[in-house]
């Protein structure tokens, strides 16, 4: 006769790894997808390297716009390189097994830069409205000690807001056979419908997270727009209006690039699961991957600062 520590540990199973995907219905071409996917990576993490080589090694850019975009490039790294490695063992080697405790680490890194990234584009927001709006007292308010403080939070905020999720999903039961991911990472949304138990309390907390953090920080970054824009209507002549702008080009894309696939994410995981599963997986990689690459080409063209100290930076020289 089993005792009832036997019953409960057959009761209770979880997968000793999950098995990924890559994307859905295109196996067959893993090996053509991965040239696209690997260069997009090479960028991602050579241009956000470039990035903070230059800012360290120009004076002149040691400004608190340039350390928060410093901080925006850290944050790109940390997000690539969460997917990179599972993405391209899948895509190259058709390595798709992954351990379950690696996978809820992935998971955790995997959020825990988005909602960093998310913060830090709240914080340039606020760091463009204090240029604009106050100019003599732009240094004298985001001092180094205020940045570093502003970075700490930021840090501490992704930290307790996604601490939960691993434990979260650690507690279901799931059934054996059922550990097929449908993308070659570990997707909080995606591994916790591979339970076979009660998954609304996960549900709920990571409609509080995406809540909490994205949302909130899309609105006061359109709030915080929304004060610049009157405070630049109101300058003197055309001229110095533009000027005002031009300085907001390029946070203004950042924004538009990191949060327009996040926001189609959360829509179609919450309300499109009617839709094809590559569906759900190409707008995972869209969010997660294009964004790092994207961002350096975007202040690099709009900020003749960052390019030429980029520059530099290729030909190994420092400016003093």
């Amino acid at each position: 006769m089993l005792s009832s520590w036997s019953f409960a540990s057959i009761s209770f199973f979880q997968p000793p790894a999950f098995l990924m995907i890559g994307i859905p219905g295109l196996e067959a071409v893993h090996g053509w997808i991965s040239i696209p996917f690997s260069s997009m990576y090479t960028a991602a993490l050579t241009g956000n390297c470039l990035i903070l080589l230059a800012v360290r090694r120009t004076p002149s850019l040691h400004q608190p716009m340039y350390y928060f975009l410093s901080m925006l490039a850290l944050t790109d790294v940390g997000l690539t390189l969460s997917t990179m490695p599972t993405t391209l063992a899948v895509l190259w080697f058709d390595h798709r097994l992954i351990g379950f405790n690696a996978c809820l680490a992935q998971m955790f890194f995997l959020h825990f830069f988005s909602v960093v990234e998310s913060s830090v584009l709240l914080a340039m927001s606020f760091d463009r409205f204090v240029a604009i709006s106050n100019p003599l007292r732009y240094a004298s308010v985001l001092t180094n000690s205020v940045i570093i403080r502003i970075g700490l939070a930021i840090v501490a905020r992704a930290t307790l807001c996604l601490f939960a999720v691993p434990f979260l999903i650690k507690r279901l039961n799931f059934c054996p056979g059922n550990n097929v991911l449908s993308h070659s990472f570990c997707f909080h949304p995606d591994v916790m419908r591979r339970a076979c138990a009660d998954i609304s309390l996960n549900i709920r907390y990571g409609l509080y997270v995406v809540v909490s953090t994205g949302g909130i920080d899309s609105l006061l970054i359109v709030l915080s727009y929304t004060f610049i824009l009157r405070m630049v209507l109101s300058l003197a002549t055309p001229r110095e209006r533009i000027r005002a702008l031009n300085t907001c080009a390029s946070h203004i894309l950042a924004v538009f690039v990191f949060f327009i696939p996040g926001v189609s994410m959360s829509m179609i995981h919450h309300f499109g699961r009617h839709l094809p599963a590559v569906v759900h997986t190409l707008v995972a990689y869209v969010y997660l991957v294009v964004p790092p690459a994207l961002n350096p080409v975007i202040y690099s063209v709009k900020s003749k600062s960052i390019r030429e100290a980029m520059f530099r930076v290729l030909r190994g020289k420092d400016k003093g």
